[in-house]
């Protein structure tokens, strides 16, 4: 009987503790997306992984980026037990997402934090030239990046910059070399994606 006793006992202990950290998990993950800075930082006092990924396999500090949850970004890079460099299920960083968001500050914060420039496949310097701010391309260049790293499927930043980023960073790849001869993997080069998107000003500068 007093075995049976102790068994009871641990398991609603067991069953008691799974829902305390469910119960955490899921106010983590909405005081990031709310920016709730000091629900955060409770849930971190209280010893939560700062490093734990979503449902979808996103980090509170990608997610932070991503919709723009300064306060608590602030939160997270001030914790010592955060990886900065984490990668969310699809491969990315959070300097990635700050990056594309054209957040310049914030790249360097992570970039001082100790957040890679170079990596391999997708680089922030590829998500910088997808996104409208020049400023965070000069400072990817600045940092080291390299400049014609290739994607998975072969493009380089100034192809990613041609698609979908702006004038000021088509120029300033170009201007700081890039290869502008170099093909993806269906043969594309820069030059003709500015071709086929019908950006002829864009073609003006690459040729």
């Amino acid at each position: 009987m007093r075995k049976y006793f102790k068994y009871v006992v641990y398991l609603f202990v067991v069953l008691t503790f799974s829902k305390v950290n469910a119960d955490a998990y899921v106010d983590y993950f909405r005081a990031v997306d709310t920016d709730n800075a000091s629900g955060v930082a409770a849930l971190l006092a209280r010893g939560f992984d700062p490093n734990t990924l979503s449902p979808y396999g996103q980090t509170g500090l990608f997610l932070a980026m991503r919709e723009e949850s300064l306060k608590v970004a602030e939160v997270l890079v001030a914790n010592p037990a955060l990886q900065v460099d984490i990668v969310n299920a699809a491969g990315e960083t959070a300097l990635m997402m700050a990056a594309l968001r054209g957040q310049v500050e914030w790249s360097k914060k992570l970039i001082a934090k100790g957040a890679k420039v170079n990596r391999e496949g997708w680089t922030p310097l590829h998500y910088a030239a997808t996104g409208p701010n020049v400023e965070v391309v000069a400072l990817m260049l600045d940092q080291g990046a390299a400049i014609d790293a290739r994607a998975p499927n072969g493009n380089t930043p100034l192809m990613m910059a041609v698609r979908h980023g702006s004038e000021g960073s088509v120029t300033l790849l170009v201007q700081r070399g890039a290869d502008r001869k170099a093909r993806n993997d269906r043969n594309e080069s820069a030059a003709d994606l500015a071709r086929a998107l019908d950006k002829p000003w864009l073609l003006k500068i690459i040729e």
